[in-house]
């Protein structure tokens, strides 16, 4: 087995979109650096449920509504 091959893993600071703080080990920079996120699960749409808007390029909906609209 080689020695010294593996990343050091610490103790570093995530900071939250919100301003929230936690202490993870992680391999990103070195011991006590900060992590900044720019998306969390506390703003990003996918986790809090955000508006989605479907656009109908080209009528593709349309079609495939018109196409299985009554198979349900």
């Amino acid at each position: 087995m080689k020695a010294d091959i593996h990343p050091d893993y610490h103790m570093i600071n995530v900071k939250m979109t919100d301003g929230t703080t936690f202490q993870t080990k992680s391999t990103f920079g070195k011991e006590g650096d900060t992590l900044t996120l720019d998306i969390d699960p506390t703003s990003h749409p996918a986790w809090t449920g955000g508006n989605q808007h479907m656009l109908d390029r080209a009528g593709r909906i349309s079609r495939f509504k018109d196409k299985f609209g009554g198979f349900v």
